[in-house]
């Protein structure tokens, strides 16, 4: 069967998620950080509240973490439909207790063509949907270096 949105060389996207949420697990254990998958907690804009569950976290160290492991496109374009899962990932950020570190953790891909990362571009053209509390972690899978990319300038 033809898949022509699967990610070249892995079983599935799923599998691709699922392996980048455990390094970014042992990222944060190497860190002294331990999560726990699947990490429920209210969230809410009003009084309402309803549970929603983060990829990573720690009810301790008041941390939630979304993971995700996007490329630009097979052709050097924009994954536009991806982005919009960053942007609902900033949503439920927002909507998270203020007391919780945020982070969203993202794969590093850099784009010759364009001289920038994924996440710089993200940068660059979402930061008005970006909250103030929120990190922008990039992870360098070859390297299993991550850093703060909000943080550099």
């Amino acid at each position: 069967m033809d898949k022509p949105f699967q990610r070249i060389g892995s079983k599935s996207n799923a599998h691709v998620g699922s392996e980048f949420e455990l390094n970014a697990s042992q990222f944060f254990q190497n860190q002294g950080i331990k999560l726990t998958s699947n990490f429920k907690i209210e969230v809410g804009v009003s009084k309402l509240k309803k549970e929603h569950a983060f990829d990573l976290g720690c009810a301790e160290q008041k941390i939630l973490v979304e993971c995700k492991a996007h490329t630009w496109t097979a052709g050097g374009h924009v994954p536009s439909a991806k982005l919009t899962v960053w942007n609902e990932a900033m949503y439920y950020f927002f909507t998270a207790p203020s007391d919780f570190r945020k982070i969203l953790f993202v794969q590093y891909d850099f784009n010759a063509r364009r001289n920038e990362t994924l996440a710089e571009y993200y940068i660059r053209t979402y930061q008005h949907l970006i909250p103030d509390d929120v990190e922008l972690w990039e992870y360098n899978e070859s390297t299993k270096f991550a850093f703060n990319r909000l943080s550099e300038g």
